[in-house]
């Protein structure tokens, strides 16, 4: 089992910046890989950004050149810096972690981010 606690998030006007933090707990040792997803109401989850164990990162067309996610040398807690915020990155934002061989996925709370025009 793995734990995911967030943090970060708020409400910031467009153009402003904001930091996400994700700390995992429990078995770390399988964690392949961790992320951000967000959801607005009415659509589907949707991948922001992925780190891998290993360094590799995914970024969302929308979000690149915007956002950074990084990974701790601890490979538990994963940053979202987010800047140049857009009305439309409005969500909640959620961590997700893969672990072990199968991928298993666990998901924290989830954190509101509003953005205003």
């Amino acid at each position: 089992q793995v734990q995911l606690m967030e943090s970060g998030g708020g409400l910031v006007e467009s153009g402003g910046s904001l930091r996400l933090s994700c700390a995992a707990s429990g078995r770390i040792g399988g964690i392949n890989s961790m992320a951000w997803f967000r959801q607005a109401p009415g659509n589907q989850r949707e991948l922001v950004a992925e780190i891998t164990s290993g360094g590799s990162i995914t970024y969302a067309a929308d979000v690149k050149g915007r956002f950074i996610i990084s990974m701790a040398n601890t490979k538990s807690t994963v940053q979202l810096e987010m800047n140049n915020l857009k009305p439309e990155d409005t969500a909640v934002y959620l961590c997700n972690v893969q672990w072990g061989l199968g991928f298993v996925k666990y998901w924290g709370q989830g954190t509101q981010v509003t953005v205003s025009s």
